[in-house]
């Protein structure tokens, strides 16, 4: 009697879990939206993480509904020029790129390669998060694109910007006078670079660890995470200085149309699942620069941490750079007010706060 309990049981449970089962493959099957996602990076990179937590949250909060493909790599676009023209013409839903990579077409978002602007990651999180900052990219980036870019959220992709060489420590703009430094193609950076006494050489990413074996180039601009996953110490990088010039954001992107075509509660979703991608890739680069800079620290590299005072010097030797952002960049003005105006207000928030904490 017991044994036929238990058979029955089982069968009960059996044809639930089928059925179960049945759903949630006939779910999956009946997605109606299907989303192709593209990030030219690897499978450690923070922008995947970011991918798979909106991926995970709009397969979820659309009860299958909408489905996300991941491509990444080169497979759909290999360039942000071409990748934003995917953008464009529908061909790709979703694509992360640098604002280097999106300076050709939109030359204002390069305002976050502004050196020095934002202090630390609670500032530049705020800024980002708050809204006013990115609604207003998004705006201008609709009206530049003919309404067919639609800019979601800006995260983060490898922490902060610092300066790192193969030849020497690095205290102050002095010492990094002659050095020739990677830059980007986008004319910002070169101007930093050229700032700080140094010589810009631009160089794409992929040929940078060569370039370091060469002496083709002397040094770069980047986060732990990126010289380490890179492997560039093998290549010669010796030095860091954590003058932490510019905050490395990641500008996400989808195809207006795609996303206006949906209904308001789907929209929704799709809005919610950029903010989880972007939480995600605020919270990735920190958890990996601790293994970084350990694993930079056992092969021998050198980490030097600026004072408040050399850090100004950084700062004053910049300034020509923000002249120069305001004077040539269509929007420069506009968003270089804003970015500033949004900062301080971030930082009177958040320097008030902690004043009433600590007491």
């Amino acid at each position: 009697m017991l044994m036929k309990r238990a058979l029955r049981t089982l069968t009960a449970a059996t044809l639930g879990l089928s059925v179960l089962a049945g759903g949630m493959i006939a779910a999956a099957q009946a997605a109606d939206i299907t989303l192709r996602a593209t990030a030219n990076s690897n499978e450690n990179d923070e922008d995947y993480d970011g991918l798979v937590v909106f991926k995970d949250y709009v397969e979820k909060a659309s009860n299958g509904a909408v489905a996300v493909e991941l491509f990444i790599g080169t497979q759909l676009c290999s360039t942000g020029a071409e990748c934003l023209q995917g953008i464009a013409d529908g061909s790709i839903d979703i694509y992360i790129s640098t604002s280097g990579g999106a300076s050709g077409i939109f030359p204002y978002v390069q305002v976050l390669d502004l050196p020095y602007l934002l202090r630390d990651d609670r500032i530049a999180e705020a800024v980002l998060t708050e809204g006013t900052f990115v609604r207003a990219m998004r705006e201008q980036m609709l009206a530049d694109s003919g309404d067919k870019i639609r800019l979601m959220t800006i995260g983060n992709t490898g922490g902060w910007r610092n300066f790192a060489n193969t030849k020497r420590e690095v205290k102050a703009p002095a010492d990094l006078e002659g050095l020739k430094i990677r830059t980007v193609v986008a004319d910002l950076p070169q101007e930093l670079v050229r700032s700080m006494g140094a010589s810009p050489t631009p160089i794409p990413w992929p040929e940078l660890f060569t370039s370091f074996q060469t002496g083709v180039v002397e040094g770069t601009q980047n986060g732990i995470t990126d010289i380490m996953g890179m492997k560039f110490p093998d290549a010669g990088l010796k030095y860091i200085t954590l003058d932490g010039h510019s905050y490395m954001g990641a500008l996400w992107y989808m195809n207006n149309d795609r996303f206006m075509a949906m209904d308001e509660a789907t929209r929704r979703v799709i809005v919610d699942g950029f903010a989880a991608l972007q939480q995600a890739t605020f919270a990735s680069p920190k958890r990996k620069s601790i293994q970084a800079y350990q694993d930079f620290a056992a092969i021998g590299g050198s980490v030097y941490v600026p004072s408040i005072e050399e850090k100004a010097q950084f700062k004053q030797a910049a300034a020509p750079v923000f002249e120069w952002f305001k004077t040539n960049v269509s929007g420069g003005v506009t968003f270089y007010d804003l970015l500033v105006a949004e900062a301080a207000k971030a930082s009177e928030i958040i320097d008030g706060g902690a004043m009433k904490d600590i007491q």
